[in-house]
């Protein structure tokens, strides 16, 4: 996997490694402007910084902005970069949950001619349809839930005794969930509890139990959508006060929707005694993501596993399809070694598994 991962970036660089400064249609200077949802959010930090490096090596100027978590905000922005003349627009969408928000940016870009790329948040088909300059760059949602569901059903397995701390049959799990209405937060909550379950029970074993009986939904979720460390650590800590050792009934299992809520989750378990090399008190937490942070836990031997959702290949192919549609050519024209959907301008970065 990390081959291909090299070869894919390698023949993706070879191909827009010119200056867009002067190759250009007509000559004119590339102007990209890029827009976040937020700059808090950990895996945006490492594509904007990763973009950032390939837009300027390649002689590609451009202007990021952070909407903050807000819509309105961000709208604002692409309206604004437009009428000055922007380029291309590359925009990471506040809003996932219905198309308004996606549609009202793609009505901007498309009367003035303008192309845009829509990245990690994903955009359904009927938007990307909508015009003919528009793309969508991220993975596949459900990819992410089903290796981490996988990873976490053989780590279960293996581990199951140690893991099943009150010796009832059942490994219980609280789940962190990044966002309601994003189908990243959506498919990672639903297929990392399925895909575990369904090595558990063709093991003989129990499904996995959510900690708290009351809680039907089975996740807790950032109320603020922002995927946070913060809200990880709030509840983790108010659901150690009552699911611990000494009551019988401690939780055996994190799983997170990215890599900052497991941090929060083991800052919790830190300060409750947990994760803190002792490996009887250990708790395994899983995120999604594999960003810098989470790859020293796991070195440290404070989490277990992560799912890498590649921040540099994203904005590899960022570059590379902006400097195609600043080109004129098909946004995905030289990129042969990625999945592309059939009938939508899609293009899916693989994940794979990080255990360290």
């Amino acid at each position: 996997m990390m081959k291909k991962y090299i070869s894919v970036l390698l023949s993706i660089l070879m191909l827009f490694s010119f200056s867009c400064l002067t190759s250009c249609s007509g000559g004119n200077t590339a102007d990209v402007h890029v827009f976040y949802y937020t700059y808090s959010d950990t895996y945006i930090s490492s594509v904007r910084s990763a973009l950032d490096k390939k837009l300027s090596d390649a002689g590609v100027s451009y202007q990021d902005y952070d909407a903050g978590g807000n819509q309105t905000t961000q709208t604002e922005q692409v309206q604004t970069a437009i009428t000055k003349g922007a380029g291309v627009v590359v925009v990471n969408i506040v809003n996932t949950g219905s198309d308004d928000a996606a549609s009202g940016i793609v009505n901007l870009a498309k009367n003035a001619g303008v192309p845009v790329i829509f990245f990690n948040r994903e955009v359904s088909d009927e938007i990307i349809k909508s015009y003919d300059k528009c793309a969508f760059v991220g993975t596949r949602a459900e990819d992410a839930g089903i290796l981490q569901g996988d990873m976490i059903g053989n780590y279960v397995l293996e581990n199951y005794q140690k893991l099943d701390r009150n010796g009832d049959g059942k490994i219980s799990y609280i789940m962190f969930k990044g966002e309601e209405g994003n189908n990243e937060a959506i498919y990672r909550t639903q297929y990392s509890v399925e895909e575990a379950d369904k090595l558990l029970t063709a093991a003989g074993k129990s499904k996995l139990s959510f900690y708290d009986p009351s809680n039907q939904n089975k996740y807790l979720v950032d109320r603020n959508g922002q995927w946070s460390a913060s809200a990880a650590n709030e509840y983790m800590t108010t659901a150690l006060s009552s699911y611990n050792d000494t009551n019988r009934n401690m939780i055996e299992l994190v799983i997170c929707n990215n890599d900052a809520m497991a941090q929060g989750a083991i800052t919790a378990l830190s300060a409750a005694g947990f994760n803190n090399g002792d490996s009887s008190k250990f708790i395994p937490v899983f995120g999604v993501d594999a960003t810098d942070a989470a790859k020293e836990l796991i070195k440290n031997g404070k989490m277990a596993g992560t799912i890498n959702q590649d921040a540099n290949l994203m904005a590899t192919v960022l570059l590379g399809a902006s400097q195609n549609a600043l080109m004129d050519k098909a946004f995905f024209e030289g990129m042969t070694d990625l999945e592309k959907d059939a009938d939508v301008m899609k293009i899916r970065i693989p994940y794979s598994k990080y255990l360290g």
